[in-house]
Parts: structure tokens; C-alpha cells; sequence
């Protein structure tokens, strides 16, 4: 089982936001057949195999082993990852594009820059996965405190000149076997569980 899984394909992402897939879904990132777990949600057997059938078809779930109770084989399943993400290449015809109109103080820009790092990330994993090899990436995640907005705007400006000065140092375009990596950088106001920023506004 995977920590995170990518969803490409729409049927699948479909599939997965069914309620009561989604309800199974997390159900089994711990291995359970389909009596078990008619018994937690309440509903009939044939309800849940019916679900199961649709999640193992899209590759969401998958056979841990088969037991023989009596004249029935029990199929013992487990969801093939601990949680998932959608790729907006679910939603190939309207997904955002961030070359269109780039504005760096745009929230609905780092929106579509966020989900093309969703659609890249998850296609490298994709194809890490079938060669069985890492992808090579780096991230950071970090918290701070402006004491107001200018110092906000003084520390944007700073580190977008610290990055353009590191990416300008180690960029090489004609090295030979060279390859391009993309650098994104995000700065936005925490969120909290509620779903306001830290200060409570929405």
C-alpha cells in the first residue's frame, strides 16, 4: 500500500467520490471482506461486493488473499493507498493552465501553478511506479509571522530575488544530459481547521 495515490483517469476519480466508495475506501486501508464490512456500513453484502467490483476495476483497491468458508470463498481486500489525490488530468478538458496570464499576486494563479505541481507530481509517480524507481524531488514546508503587511511584501520581494539568483546560478541550458526541473514557490495565509485564515476571516 502507497501513503498517497494519484488519480488520473476520470472513471476512477468518478468512482472514488461516491460516498459510500469513499466511506469503503478508507475503510480499507485495513484489509476486510465484504461481510465485514456490510456489517459496519449496513448494507447488504451484494451492496458492498457491487462497490468493491467498481473500486478494484479502477485499481483503487486490490486482493490481499481469498479464504474458503464452507461453499464461499471470501475475498479479503485492501485499498492501494492510505489516501488519494484527483489530478486536474481528470479533468483534462477544463483544467487550469498557468502560462495563461501569469500574475505572481493572484491567488487563482497559485491555484493553477498548485494544481499543474498536482498533474506533474502525479504523473512522475505514475511512471516511477511502473519502473519501479524513485522520482528525485525536494519540497519544503514552513510557517511565519508578519508583523504587518509590509513586512509580508518586504519578504516576498526578498525571496523572489534569493530564488531568481539561485536559478540563474545553477541553470545550464546547454549541458549535455542536462534535464529541467521546475521550481515552485508558494507563499499564502495559513488555514485553519475551520477553514478561515488564522485571523478567522474566510
Amino acid at each position: 500500500m502507497f501513503d498517497i495515490a494519484v488519480i488520473e483517469d476520470p472513471a476512477a476519480a468518478e468512482a472514488s467520490l461516491d460516498p459510500m466508495r469513499a466511506r469503503l475506501l478508507a475503510e480499507l486501508a485495513e484489509p476486510a471482506s465484504a461481510t465485514m464490512l456490510a456489517a459496519r456500513a449496513g448494507l447488504p453484502r451484494q451492496k458492498v461486493n457491487y462497490h468493491l467490483r467498481a473500486l478494484e476495476q479502477h485499481g483503487l483497491i486490490e486482493l490481499v488473499e481469498e479464504r474458503r468458508k464452507g461453499n464461499v470463498t471470501e475475498r479479503v481486500m485492501r485499498a492501494t493507498a492510505a489516501s488519494y489525490v484527483i489530478s486536474p488530468a481528470a479533468l483534462a478538458a477544463v483544467r487550469p493552465k498557468p502560462s495563461e496570464q501569469p500574475d505572481r499576486l493572484s491567488a487563482r494563479w497559485l491555484l493553477a501553478v498548485a494544481a499543474r505541481l498536482v498533474q506533474d507530481v502525479g504523473a512522475l509517480i505514475t511512471g516511477a511506479d511502473r519502473a519501479k524507481k524513485r522520482v528525485a524531488t525536494f519540497a519544503m514546508d514552513a510557517e511565519v509571522r508578519f508583523a504587518s503587511a509590509g513586512e509580508r511584501a518586504a519578504f516576498a520581494e526578498e525571496l523572489a530575488s534569493t530564488l531568481t539568483d539561485l536559478v540563474s546560478r545553477y541553470h545550464d541550458e546547454s549541458a549535455p544530459g542536462g534535464r529541467a526541473h521546475r521550481v515552485v514557490l508558494a507563499l499564502h495565509p495559513s488555514v485553519t481547521p475551520a477553514g478561515g485564515d488564522e485571523t478567522g476571516n474566510p
